[in-house]
Order: structure tokens, then sequence, then C-alpha cells
């Protein structure tokens, strides 16, 4: 960076002339919210633009909330577990996945599909993009765990329920959470007044259980499934009835709510939690709808994360896979949501945002159902089908029914954007770089009124490529020509699938790609990436049940220098 200062204009090259302009645009400290290079760069070119949009989306903020008597709109917000792009929504692709989903289709004609939304590879990093509007890897949590960790979101982190709560907001948070096994990762602790949610995820309560050993779905979780005579290290298989399940918050307490002493996890109590946290979203909209705040419920059901086909009874579905008749239950809960927001008379003051949070799981798409439709790749992966899903936008009487966006969007633009539809940005701190942007235009103006052109795409902790408008670079290896990088154009190639036609944009683009990461870099040794929260798991439950003391117990002596204490 000194480097940069020591330098004339007329000397600078490609990669920090952008760079110098995005330092010299940046607020000062606690003036404004603070986001990554590329944003100043844009910022550069449509201040103007951007400034007539502003003064438009104000005056029809200020015309909703006063024609709802003054009060902001609840936000209703679903998101729905490993759905790449086509696999909700649309009828037309009915032909191909063989399931339909009339509900979410009836809620798309009735909104806004934003058709180029993307998120991050897997579960847990996507939700913490969508809480913290950063990307994961500032976080520090940015991998999705299934048994203990000792793990979580930092409690510094500020969330868009603490951000709401803030401004007037109920905040109520059902389903899985996934963002840590520690007290001050938990939902409760994180901005929701009313919280009930797994610790752990689908990992250990589709996967992990006897039923799915029985069906070949998992292996080596039943130590009687094999002779265990050269077995010495027990706690090496993690027992999953030993780990926390569902915990629930009443009086300001945490409980656990599904198993009790002794007692195995199984399938059809994963069943009978996902048919509990549906009843209770209806029970607290219900609740939530006759207050006089405005409200902000998290949804986020378990399934159509479900491998044990003997679950099913009843098979409703051309295509079969157990996969795909979860996705039309959840369809049926989607439709009971939307039922319910009308049936209460809240349509117009309420937001109903429903979305995927990654591509499909491909490891299982065997007896999923589940397939790589349209963009290659899923689950984990950097590639478009890892990261492209549907996401679709409710607003009666505000967005245009039937409308779609091209505009490119990522998941934590609903952080920046949510909280601005609120009145609630004096909330979002300005310490730290804020990933998600102000997307507002996109939902009120429409089409081409989006302030995004770019996304950085992790997966963990390593950046693994860059989408710029219409074009993607995967990163080279270190010391490799970025000329002959992987760089495709995602309507020529939108499968990714190509890279020998890299060259025509290499000769251009490389240099260009080259200069985004550094910028994005730099930015980064500038504001640098925390650690996650660390604690002992579990922390704050009061009912543990003594099989999971001993396992913690376990844990805490397996630790580096913990066995001298």
């Amino acid at each position: 960076m000194k480097g940069i200062r020591k330098m004339s204009t007329g000397t600078l090259s490609t990669v920090y002339r952008p760079l110098l302009l995005c330092l010299l645009a940046l607020p000062a400290l606690g003036d404004d919210i603070i986001h990554d290079a590329e944003y100043y760069i844009l910022q550069s070119q449509h201040a103007e633009e951007w400034a007539e949009d502003d003064k438009a989306i104000d005056d029809r903020l200020a015309e909703i909330r006063s024609a709802n008597g003054d009060k902001p709109p609840n936000i209703v917000y679903i998101l729905l577990d490993d759905l790449g792009f086509g696999e909700i929504g649309s009828r037309e692709l009915s032909v191909v996945r063989g399931y339909d989903t009339p509900n979410i289709a009836e809620l798309a004609r009735d909104g806004l599909s934003l058709q180029r939304m993307y998120t991050e590879p897997t579960c847990t990093p996507t939700r913490v993009a969508m809480m913290t509007g950063r990307y994961p890897s500032r976080t520090g949590t940015m991998e999705a765990k299934a048994t203990v960790a000792g793990d979580g979101l930092h409690a510094d982190e500020v969330t868009i329920a603490e951000v709401l709560r803030e401004a007037g907001y109920f905040t109520s948070h059902v389903g899985k959470w996934h963002l840590g096994d520690i007290q001050e990762a938990f939902a409760n602790e994180q901005g929701f007044m009313h919280a009930e949610f797994p610790i752990h995820q689908q990992g250990q309560l589709a996967i992990m259980n006897v039923d799915a050993e029985m069906e070949d779905v998992v292996r080596g979780v039943d130590p009687s499934g094999a002779d265990q005579k050269f077995t010495l290290d027990q706690t090496f298989v993690p027992n999953p009835g030993d780990l926390v399940t569902g915990v629930e918050l009443r009086d300001g307490k945490l409980y656990e709510v599904d198993l009790e002493p002794g007692e195995q996890w199984t399938d059809a109590k994963y069943q009978e939690m996902n048919d509990r946290y549906q009843r209770n979203a209806l029970a607290q909209l219900r609740e939530l709808a006759g207050q006089d705040k405005p409200f902000f419920l998290n949804y986020w059901p378990l399934l159509p994360s479900t491998f044990a086909r003997s679950s099913i009874s009843d098979f409703r579905t051309l295509n079969g896979g157990v996969w795909a008749e979860a996705i039309v239950q959840v369809d049926d809960w989607v439709g009971e949501i939307v039922d319910e927001i009308d049936r209460l008379g809240i349509a117009e003051n309420t937001i109903v945002i429903v979305m995927g949070d990654n591509g499909p799981f491909l490891q299982y798409r065997g007896i999923s159902g589940g397939d790589d439709r349209v963009y290659r790749g899923g689950k984990s992966e950097h590639l478009e089908g890892g990261v492209r899903v549907n996401a679709y936008v409710k607003w009666e009487g505000v967005i245009e029914p039937g409308s779609y966006a091209e505009d490119i969007f990522h998941v934590s633009d609903f952080y920046t954007t949510l909280s601005r539809i609120a009145g609630a940005t004096d909330g979002i701190p300005t310490d730290r770089i804020i990933d998600g942007l102000d997307q507002t235009g996109v939902l009120l103006l429409g089409e081409t009124h989006g302030r995004r052109d770019y996304v950085h795409i992790y997966e963990g902790p390593t950046l693994k490529s860059v989408v710029k408008n219409k074009y993607k670079m995967h990163l080279p290896q270190p010391g490799d020509n970025p000329i002959g990088a992987p760089i495709f154009d995602l309507y020529r190639d939108s499968r990714e699938a190509r890279p020998n036609e890299s060259i025509k944009y290499g000769v251009w683009a490389g240099g260009q790609f080259v200069a985004m990461i550094k910028r994005h870099k730099a930015f980064k040794q500038k504001y640098p990436d925390r650690e996650p929260g660390q604690d002992v798991p579990y922390g704050g439950i009061e009912n543990l049940r003594p099989e999971t003391r001993a396992m913690v117990e376990a844990f805490i002596a397996s630790k580096p220098g913990q066995q001298a204490n």
C-alpha cells in the first residue's frame, strides 16, 4: 500500500489505478458502510444514476410505509437446502426433473425471479453470508460441520436479526441453523427473540443414523455392523445419539427437546422434527401477525435433505428419488405459509423470499433424484452448478408480478437490501467490509437497476473463481500465466466445459481478472479476516444428557494442552 502512494497517476499500472480510485472513494471509518474494492469502481462510474435511483427508492418506500400506517414491512425468509438452479419454481423444467413445485411456481408468478442469484458452495457459508452480509471467509465460519467442533459464528459479527431487532422488529428463527455448536453462535445469541433449531445439520440428522446405514446411505456409524475387535479408540466414531439434536428457547433459556437420556436418533425422529418445524413456523406466523411490531420470520426447513427411502409411504413424483419426493413436500409447506399470510390479511406489507442455499448434493444423486440439470457442478464446488440457485421475491402490490431480473445478486445482498427496506441501515457496522450491496433498486425499480457485476467465489478459505459481468475465471495455479487460465463467457459456455476456448478471452481478460483479485486481497489486508468464535461445545443448554456431557468431556480432553489439566 505504501508503494502506491509513491507512484504518480501517470505511471500507475492497470492493477493499481482502479485500486487508488477505490481507496480515494472509501468512506471515513464510522461514516458509512464499507464495501469491497469492485463496488467503488462501479460507484465512480454510476454515482449520478444511482443517486437518481436512490431518490426514486426513498420516495417509493415512503409511499409504501404511509399506506401501511408507517409500519415497515414484515419479512418471511425461507431458505431451502441443496437446491440448484432449475430445481424449484419453473414449470417448464418439470419435464426434465420429473416433479412439479406448483406453489413455488405460483409465488414466482406473483413476484420477482432473480435469475442470477449466487450463493456460497455449501450450507454454512451461505447462511453466514446472508446473516452477516459478509463473505464467510471474513468471519472464520466457512465450513459445513456435522459433529462437535467447538467453534462457530463469532459474537462480534452483527447479524441481520440484530440489525432488524434494533430497528424495532420481532425476530424469530425456526429450523436449520448450522452456524456453530458453541453458545455465542446459537440463534438466540445472534439476535433472535424466538429460536428453535438443531445445533448440527443433516449430516447428523438425516445421514448419521442406523436407518440410513441399513440403506447404505452411510457406513461405519453403527458399531454393530462390523466386528470391532481391533477398535482401540472408542471415541473415533461418534454416536449420533450422543450429539445434541434440536433445541428451543423457553423463558430465556435453551433446552434440548428431541431425545431423552439413552435414546437413539432415528430417521423417524428426523421426520418428526421436520413436521414440527413446519407446524411451529405457521404458529409463529399467526402469533407475530397479531403483534404491533413488524416481524422477521427466518424459516430454514431441513427438508428436502432426506435419504431413507423407507421414510416415504406415498410416492408422488415421476422422478421417484427421495429428494424429489421431499421437494414436493416442501413445496406444499411453502404453499401453506403463503396461504396463511393471505388469510391473516398481511400480504400487502409482507415480503416473502424463497430460495436455495447451494447446488445439489451430487454425491447422492443416485438415490436423491437430484442432478446438475442446468449448470455444471453441485454442492461444495465453485462451479456455477454449486452456487447458482433460484430465488423468488413476492411483495404484493409492490413488486411487479411475473417479473425477472438478470442483474447479478449475491445472497449477502439481502442483508443490506432488507436493512434499507426496513429503515434499519444505521445498525449495519461500519468498521468492517460488508460484501452485501444495497439491491433495493432491483426489487422496486426492476431489472438493470442492480449495483453488482462481480462475485468472488470461495471454497472454504480458498478463492477459487471470480465472476465479472458475464465472464468467469477459474483461478490459475500459482506461477501460471493468467492469459491461459480457464475463462468462460457464461452465456456461451454456461457449464464451464470448454476451457480450450479461454485463450480467446485470456489475452484481454486475464490481466483484468488478476487486477480484481489483487484489489480484493489488498482490501483484505486493510480489513483482515477474523477467526471463528471458539468455546466448549453446547454451552448454555440447560439439560444436556449424561452421554452428551461425557462426549464433551472427551472432546475437551482431546484438545492440545488439555490432557495435563
